[in-house]
């Protein structure tokens, strides 16, 4: 069962749903606008949603190679398989699939649109001690 789920919007959304897809999203449904343009679209990765649709704002440019500081997180446990996955699809390195000081693997990059999303195989909301 889904109990939230995140929304983005994108200048693009048509390429942002193909890059979601290759990088390892299914589309539970879309809706189009009458324009032709997405107007709403619910994909999703293992118990995860996304909603996107059209941005019909002036977004502010995309950066390259850096990191937002917001972003998407995705549970896996194959890190490295869903960067490659990623990185395939056209996204940007951020940063490449790496051990963290907690025991788990993350990695992130930049989607073709500019948003951030991180995979990696830490699950939020468990308690994590550090060794001492």
């Amino acid at each position: 069962m889904i109990s939230s789920a995140v929304y983005l919007s994108y200048r693009n959304a048509a390429a942002a749903i193909e890059w979601l897809e290759a990088v390892g999203f299914d589309v539970l449904q879309r809706q189009q606008a009458p324009d032709g343009t997405v107007a709403h679209c619910e994909l999703r990765w293992q118990d995860t949603v996304v909603m996107l649709g059209t941005d019909t704002t002036q977004p502010p440019p995309p950066l390259v190679g850096v990191s937002t500081g917001a972003g998407v997180y995705l549970v896996t446990p194959d890190v490295d398989a869903a960067y490659a996955r990623a990185i395939a699809a056209g996204a940007t390195e951020v940063f490449p699939p790496g051990d963290t000081e907690w025991g788990g693997r993350r990695a992130r990059v930049l989607d073709p649109g500019g948003r951030e999303w991180s995979f990696g195989s830490y699950r939020p909301g468990e308690l994590w001690l550090p060794d001492d």
